[in-house]
């Protein structure tokens, strides 16, 4: 067994991420998962939030919503509908996104609650990554 993990992020449009991890943390949307070198192969859908790794003494994340994750005991593909670096992150524009949804969630018709829902999730998570910074 190897000791570490081939972790692979992409989006629609781009390729965000190719590495090696010792362990690799998802969001997913039922919880975050722990995954290490070994594990047991499991397919899972994303939830909003910061996808971390471990190699080494280095640490890594990115923000993610949507998508898949597919676990083999030797890697780690992400194919996330939105797949952001910590330093791609406006954290301004991610401020103003969690005033608007939380102000649009008080008076929410049934229709806009999920998309205002998701809103509310990527912005804060967005913020939770670059308090980070």
């Amino acid at each position: 067994m190897a000791d570490t993990l081939r972790l692979e992020v992409v989006t629609p449009t781009h390729r965000v991420l190719e590495g090696r991890a010792s362990e690799v943390r998802i969001p997913g949307a039922l919880g975050e998962l722990g995954v290490l070198p070994g594990h047991t192969p499991l397919l899972t859908s994303l939830g909003t939030g910061e996808l971390k790794w471990t190699e080494g003494t280095t640490q890594g994340r990115l923000v993610v919503q949507g998508g898949f994750a597919e676990v083999q005991p030797d890697a780690v593909t992400v194919l996330a509908t939105i797949a952001e670096t910590v330093e791609q992150i406006d954290v301004a524009a991610a401020r103003e996104a969690l005033e608007a949804a939380r102000e649009g969630l008080k008076t929410a018709a049934a229709e806009d609650f999920d998309r205002l829902d998701a809103a509310l999730r990527l912005a804060e998570a967005r913020l939770g990554a670059a308090g980070g910074r």
